[in-house]
């Protein structure tokens, strides 16, 4: 979407706000809160200043463990 001019910052709102609108789920995932439901990752860089970083996922926690971390700490 970014390659077509959409903003990054707009991009990733598309998909977890809006996505969680479009799901139905609104007010319980889709943003970093008190409450929701939420996985996070971490990726190398700044996702607003390259949308790319996005594809290099170093870091995964889902439902408050880690199930991925980065490799160099294997």
């Amino acid at each position: 979407m970014v390659k077509y001019g959409m903003k990054p910052l707009a991009v990733l709102q598309a998909d977890m706000i809006n996505g969680a609108r479009l799901l139905g789920w609104a007010g319980q995932i889709g943003e970093l809160k008190p409450g929701y439901f939420a996985d996070i990752i971490a990726v190398p860089g700044s996702p607003l200043e390259d949308i790319t970083a996005v594809e290099r996922v170093a870091f995964v926690m889902k439902g408050g463990v880690i199930a991925r971390l980065p490799q160099d700490s294997r």
